[in-house]
């Protein structure tokens, strides 16, 4: 069981001039808005608060850059798929992504959230390739899976699994943070990609 003596949010960029000037490796987390983020981070990371848990999906605007006993960075990006998000916001955040993941040598992998319970969206579609055309290992985290019955979970990862058309190297991942359960196997795979 992996616990942390410090786990903290470093900063809140909005653009890469405001990036950390840290050599830690980072896997950055992605998913749709209310996909369960901020759960899954403070699950990951045993802290109650340290991702702000909201009632407002798509709150995230920025990119978040969590730092884990100096050792690790969990990178938070906006929360895409919200109704409510303009035009302009979205070039933005298309623009910070962009940036990011062709400009930051201290990526490692991404972890693509999605609601065990619903199909992946073309956003979800779309996070993958980006990963796929960088070149980084990526990783499905099914949440919410206390949310669905047990017999109908594994039908839910396989329509996940067919609906991305994961590689046998993008393993998926069902998730709890309410019941706890996942984390241990999502550690297991994360700690050697950070320390690759």
């Amino acid at each position: 069981m992996i616990t942390f003596q410090k786990a903290e949010l470093v900063v809140s960029a909005p653009d890469k001039k405001s990036w950390p000037e840290t050599d830690l490796p980072e896997i950055v987390l992605a998913g749709r808005s209310n996909v369960g983020k901020s759960s899954f981070i403070n699950t990951m990371c045993g802290r109650k608060k340290l991702a702000y848990v909201g009632n407002t999906p798509g709150k995230t605007r920025l990119l978040n850059f969590f730092n884990l006993d100096d050792k690790y960075m969990f990178v938070d990006v906006p929360g895409y798929g919200y109704a409510n998000i303009s035009k302009t916001q979205l070039m933005k955040f298309g623009q910070m992504m962009e940036d990011y993941f062709a400009q930051r040598k201290q990526k490692k992998g991404l972890v693509i959230l999605v609601d065990a319970r619903h199909k992946p969206t073309e956003d979800d579609i779309t996070m993958l390739e980006f990963a796929r055309y960088y070149e980084i290992p990526v990783a499905i985290v099914a949440t919410k899976t206390d949310k669905l019955p047990t017999t109908k979970l594994k039908n839910q990862l396989k329509m996940i699994r067919k609906t991305l058309e994961l590689n046998d190297d993008e393993p998926l991942f069902p998730f709890s943070a309410e019941k706890k359960e996942g984390m241990e196997a999502v550690w297991d795979y994360l700690i050697p990609i950070f320390e690759s």
